[in-house]
């Protein structure tokens, strides 16, 4: 009779399923609060696309971890959202928020897919994939039908293909300060610009209805951050005689009552802001020309700060969930 070997769970996929089961909690709250008001019944309809799917995501994840004997994670509930709160943002940001989270989701499910094994958490996945490329292309379709998707700049047409002149040399040309910006590096201006305004229409409501200082002083800094990186990278655009893209702030209401535990909101930053990081670090993987390769490096580490004034003010409060570590060899020999 032929065995069949039982495949554990490594690390990795630990890892993967624990860190998207926090995610899909959190998003399973902030869609809640945007069907208590949304009118658009289009988009509503995609928005509870949406929720359905985070709530099959964590319970496949927790029926995975019960049969596994691992402990579930906490997460987000209901008593992370008050459902009798006033509406935080105006009627459209629902159908903004689902593009934005769904693109951050095709790259985050795109990486956890390739680096998982194991047959049932590889099928996961690609589900997971599976779905948040239908959710994004949906969204898209859905904005650009309304009228709200920010289209990247557009060019002339090339005429002709272009290989750089012996003469010209690798430093003097390509790396050049004052070159026109090339398709590759105006593509990664106007997602990092759209990425940012998406993440200070989040700050601004934030800041609105914390009630704990420390954290409002944190999120106005996130704010200034997000703004600076806007400035910088639509003047860059206004250079080369492009239009800037331009923040229409009228997706936050006036309203001061959190519909949302701080504990989710600040967890929530830290999640956007290590997306951040990995959009900045492709944007400056492809991009050549000098003043571009230092503002990215540069941003870089001052993104890492500010993750980790984030993560400081989580754990001082008691509020970062750990996720689940290798035993501490040293402390087990000591006993």
């Amino acid at each position: 009779m032929e065995h069949k070997h039982v495949v554990s769970l490594s690390s990795t996929e630990i890892a993967a399923l624990w860190s998207t089961y926090i995610s899909d909690t959190i998003s399973i709250c902030m869609s809640k609060h945007f069907l208590q008001w949304f009118k658009d019944e289009e988009a509503k309809r995609l928005v509870e696309k949406g929720l359905q799917a985070s709530e099959t995501h964590v319970k496949e994840i927790a029926n995975i971890f019960t049969k596994e004997g691992i402990p579930i994670p906490v997460g987000f509930s209901e008593e992370d959202v008050d459902l009798n709160a006033p509406p935080l943002f105006f009627d459209m940001f629902p159908l903004s928020y689902l593009y934005g989270m769904s693109r951050m989701g095709l790259l985050t499910y795109s990486v956890l897919l390739s680096n998982v094994a194991r047959e049932d958490v590889r099928f996961f996945f690609t589900q997971c994939l599976d779905t948040t490329q239908e959710l994004y292309n949906q969204a898209t379709a859905l904005m650009l039908e309304k009228g709200i998707y920010d289209r990247p700049p557009m060019m002339p047409y090339p005429d002709k293909v272009e290989f750089l002149k012996v003469k010209e040399t690798f430093l003097s040309k390509w790396m050049e300060p004052q070159r026109p910006l090339n398709v590759i590096e105006l593509s990664e201006a106007f997602f990092n610009i759209e990425r940012n305004y998406f993440g200070l229409i989040l700050l601004t409501a934030f800041i609105q209805v914390v009630k704990d200082e420390e954290l409002k002083r944190y999120l106005i800094k996130g704010k200034h951050l997000a703004s600076k990186q806007i400035q910088a990278l639509n003047e860059k655009m206004i250079e080369e005689d492009l239009l800037g893209t331009i923040m229409v702030n009228t997706e936050v209401t006036t309203s001061t009552v959190s519909p949302f535990s701080e504990r989710m909101i600040m967890t929530l930053m830290n999640i956007i802001n290590s997306g951040g990081l990995t959009y900045i670090g492709h944007a400056l993987s492809t991009v050549t020309r000098v003043d571009l390769v230092a503002f990215y490096s540069g941003l870089i580490s001052e993104i890492l700060q500010y993750g980790k004034e984030g993560m400081d003010l989580l754990i001082a409060r008691e509020w970062l969930e750990e996720p689940p570590h290798a035993p501490n060899r040293k402390e087990l020999a000591s006993v």
